[in-house]
């Protein structure tokens, strides 16, 4: 259970995740989970209040604080140097990933509700879980978790990949995503999005997993699915470019450490059969 107070001994080391801006301070080999003590962390001491412990990692307690936007002044090396999100993210194993991934959440959840959304009056942290309450009005908040799916489509022997606008730049193609709407079901979702963005029906929807994807705060819902009808029909809006490749034709696509490059791997195992 998150709790965003703990006792901590001074001279014990623990994992520590220091926000600053969007980004994460970091050690000289560019890893944002940094591992000393409280003591040794002196130019932090005055955001004591702001220590929020998030889980155990290694059989270690992964401790986070927010600076929001402000920077330490400090002749530790680690303290003037930072990592960007995703640098941070692609950089770590996947237990990492999951700490991190929820470290930023939460970071942005404290930011963004400190102040009541139903009268307006001051926010405040509740210490035996991740919440923030109004003490005038009584109303609690919690983390946002954003679902979206994710979805691979396969016909035989081929692959359907996208390229979205923002990937224009990179030429990375990969699978279709959205978020779910109020009111739909994740396989709702597929359908809908799927026809949306490239314009085809699809059927047999298979689960495959689910990531926490920090940007700012989704889950990731993944399917495979396998393609029912209709030619590609982009929306330009959204997508660049759409179209059906061979595992020997395949354009650049995402690591597999985000789920839509486990989604491509999957896909591709599939097809080989």
């Amino acid at each position: 259970m998150v709790t965003q107070t703990s006792p901590l001994d001074t001279q014990a080391s623990y994992f520590w995740l220091i926000i600053t801006q969007d980004r994460f301070m970091c050690s000289e080999e560019k890893q944002p989970l940094l591992h000393t003590s409280w003591q040794h962390l002196k130019p932090l001491h005055e955001y004591g209040e702001h220590v929020v412990q998030i889980e155990i990692l290694k059989g270690i307690a992964v401790y986070m604080i927010d600076l929001r936007h402000e920077r330490i002044a400090s002749n530790d090396a680690w303290l003037s140097d930072t990592i960007g999100m995703r640098g941070a993210l692609m950089s770590a194993s996947p237990e990492e990933f999951s700490v991190i991934a929820k470290a930023w959440q939460y970071a942005l959840f404290i930011r963004t509700h400190r102040f009541c959304g139903q009268c307006g009056d001051t926010m405040q942290r509740v210490s035996w879980e991740m919440a923030m309450q109004c003490h005038r009005c009584k109303h609690r908040c919690y983390p946002r978790v954003s679902p979206c799916i994710i979805v691979s489509i396969y016909r035989q022997g081929e692959i359907l990949l996208a390229m979205g606008s923002r990937h224009k730049d990179t030429g990375m193609y990969s699978t279709l995503a959205g978020f779910v709407e109020s009111g739909e079901s994740l396989e709702s979702a597929v359908h809908r999005e799927v026809k949306e963005e490239v314009g085809v029906r699809v059927k047999n929807l298979r689960y495959f997993g689910s990531q926490p994807w920090p940007f700012p705060h989704s889950l990731m819902v993944g399917f495979i699915a396998e393609w029912a009808g209709d030619e590609i029909s982009i929306d330009d809006d959204e997508i660049c470019a759409a179209d059906w490749f061979t595992p020997s034709n395949l354009p650049t696509t995402p690591p597999t450490l985000s789920i839509a490059g486990q989604l491509i791997q999957e896909t591709l195992r599939l097809l080989s059969q």
